[in-house]
């Protein structure tokens, strides 16, 4: 296994290819997801420069009131968390009709109540963050399947988790098609949803043990 991860290491990020996604979905026009799709472009690129910045970045000054490897920290964190939210939100999204697995489906019962609960309470969280994110994840301290809200990309974030289905909540994935409407985007993203993908990766994170 050490042997495996030492081989699959990367030095610079690259973007993924949603191009599949381009004038497929249901209610979120192809002009909002090329947009959005340069966005995450340009995080990637930051990432990238922050990387290389910390290379040669000094510690010798390093303070937590200012200082430059402070700051390049902070929006490594925010950057870094952009890039991979964005990929997660692209990768659950489909044209194509799915449906949750029964596992996935059973779990989000127990934990939620209900089925129209879980989806009530999810779009509840969409509502709730400002600029941001909501995100259902498995919480491994727990056991359970839960909701949270993330501001910006970088607070709020709950730890110990794996997220299984992300909904971006920034202006920019909706302003084009609703304006201020987030509700009504809302509702889109909803018939959006690729189940067969955000099983898979409730499935994974059973199988995984990080502690």
């Amino acid at each position: 296994m050490l042997t495996e991860r030492l081989h699959s290491t990367i030095d610079k990020y690259e973007p993924k290819d949603f191009g599949f996604l381009f004038k497929k979905l249901e209610g979120i026009s192809n002009e909002t997801i090329k947009q959005h799709y340069v966005l995450y472009e340009g995080y990637i690129k930051k990432l990238n420069e922050i990387n290389e910045k910390l290379k040669f970045a000094s510690t010798d000054s390093a303070h937590h009131n200012y200082s430059e490897f402070r700051e390049l920290l902070i929006e490594k964190s925010h950057n870094m968390n952009s890039t991979i939210l964005h990929e997660l939100y692209f990768s659950n999204l489909t044209d194509q009709p799915t449906e949750p697995s029964e596992d996935f489906k059973t779990i989000i019962e127990r934990d939620f109540g209900s089925w129209k609960n879980y989806i009530e309470d999810i779009k509840a969280t969409g509502m709730s963050a400002r600029a941001g994110w909501a995100v259902t994840v498995y919480n491994y301290r727990d056991g359970k399947l839960q909701n949270f809200a993330i501001d910006l990309h970088d607070l709020h974030v709950p730890v110990f988790v794996l997220p299984v289905l992300v909904m971006d909540v920034w202006e920019h994935a909706y302003a084009v098609d609703y304006g201020t409407k987030k509700a009504q985007y809302i509702e889109a993203f909803m018939k959006n949803i690729n189940w067969n993908i955000v099983s898979q990766r409730f499935e994974s994170a059973l199988k995984s043990n990080p502690e």
